[in-house]
């Protein structure tokens, strides 16, 4: 099933569409819709726009995810990987970027920034008890399952 989320271009900057560039993709590229370069000291987080506000259909989200080749080649990443887009929302897709490199790192115009992948979610009712089933782990937290 193809899922069909209404897009329109907004802000000065006019980006391209974001597509799969492949058949097998998950994700569609986000650009950044800057009319200038940005450059990201090492620490610095930075929040750009993506020129793009979007309708996702009810039951589903917008996850905005980073790009493998800026974190890989640069240390730059989405700093709330993932970035959650609601379906009511309607505003304009902003990015934000923080540069874990030890390089500043200049971003052209319309450069791909980030990824969007549209997933189902399942929406819940929460119930207060005053215990919970007991569990192999327990309350074990972080390293309890070895590693």
């Amino acid at each position: 099933m193809v899922m069909k989320v209404q897009v329109k271009r907004v802000g000065a900057v006019e980006v391209p569409l974001p597509r799969y560039q492949t058949r097998g993709s998950a994700g569609m590229d986000l650009h950044a819709a800057i009319a200038e370069p940005v450059t990201i000291a090492p620490g610095q987080r930075v929040k750009l726009p993506s020129g793009l506000s979007v309708a996702i259909p009810h039951g589903f989200e917008g996850q905005v995810r980073p790009r493998s080749g800026l974190a890989a080649k640069h240390g730059i990443t989405v700093l709330n990987a993932p970035g959650t887009v609601d379906s009511d929302y309607r505003g304009e897709l902003q990015v934000v970027l923080i540069n874990h490199g030890h390089e500043p790192v200049t971003l052209a115009p319309l450069e791909r920034i980030a990824q969007i992948v549209f997933a189902r979610h399942e929406t819940a009712t929460l119930e207060e008890v005053s215990d919970l089933d007991a569990t192999e782990r327990g309350a074990g937290g972080y390293g309890s399952t070895g590693g």
